[in-house]
Parts: structure tokens; C-alpha cells; sequence
């Protein structure tokens, strides 16, 4: 792991098109300013965790548990 010190409003840059700026600092937080392009997903950690989590269970689910969601939920076919 990378370990960078950075002070307020100042930045790191990851690959070309990813910069990570320290926008502000106040007892044990930091606030970070992320630009990504608008293809690159980012998330706090644990809101990452729990969309894993969500994306794996809804593998899990069978074709007739489908229809435990209503007319049309869960199906290509929705008008």
C-alpha cells in the first residue's frame, strides 16, 4: 500500500484522469474531493460492501422468486 502525506488542497493523481484532493481537515476527519469521469464508480467502502452484498443475492435468487416481487418486478418484458 501507498502511503502519502498531503495537506489541505492538495492533491494526488491516479492514472491520467483521477485526482484526489484533500479539501478539508478537522480533528481525525478528512474530507476528499474525488474527479473521476463519470465511468469510474466511486464509493465509500462501505456503501461498496453493501451494494456487493445486495449484487449477490440477488444472483442467489431462483426464477420463481421473482414472482414473490409483483406483476412485471424482475421481468425484461416491463411496459
Amino acid at each position: 500500500m501507498l502511503v502519502l502525506s498531503r495537506q489541505r488542497d492538495e492533491s494526488i493523481i491516479i492514472g491520467d484522469n483521477i485526482v484526489i484532493t484533500v479539501v478539508d481537515v478537522r480533528g481525525d476527519k478528512v474530507k476528499l474531493g474525488i474527479d473521476a469521469p463519470k465511468e469510474i464508480s466511486v464509493h465509500r467502502r462501505e456503501v461498496y460492501e453493501a451494494i456487493q452484498r445486495e449484487n449477490r443475492q440477488a444472483a442467489l435468487l431462483k426464477p420463481d422468486d421473482a414472482k414473490l416481487l409483483g406483476p412485471n418486478q424482475g421481468s425484461a418484458e416491463q411496459k
